[in-house]
């Protein structure tokens, strides 16, 4: 069960944690939780630094943020470049 949560902060602190989230492709809700999951565990298990709070993630999660992209980047302009110049060639 999901439960909303009002959280008071500074502005500055709410802008620059919504920058982080957008470049890293999550919402500032699953940052939060993961964030309070993981201070739960280590609280809960400060003995025992054996588990840690594992994210599911997809096969190219450890891809993300490798390449910085400039927001007008349209990849379907790419795709139609590179075909142009292949089939330009054999003209």
């Amino acid at each position: 069960m999901k439960t909303k949560l009002t959280l008071v902060m500074e502005d500055e602190v709410i802008y620059n944690a919504k920058l982080y989230a957008k470049n890293k492709e999550e919402s500032l809700s699953s940052l939060v939780e993961n964030y309070l999951k993981a201070v739960a565990l280590g609280q809960s298990n400060e003995n025992e630094n054996k588990r840690s709070v594992k994210k599911v993630s997809s096969p190219i999660e450890k891809y993300r943020g490798i390449m910085n992209l400039s927001p007008d980047y349209d990849p379907k302009d790419e795709i139609a470049k590179y075909l142009l110049e292949k089939y330009n060639k054999l003209k």
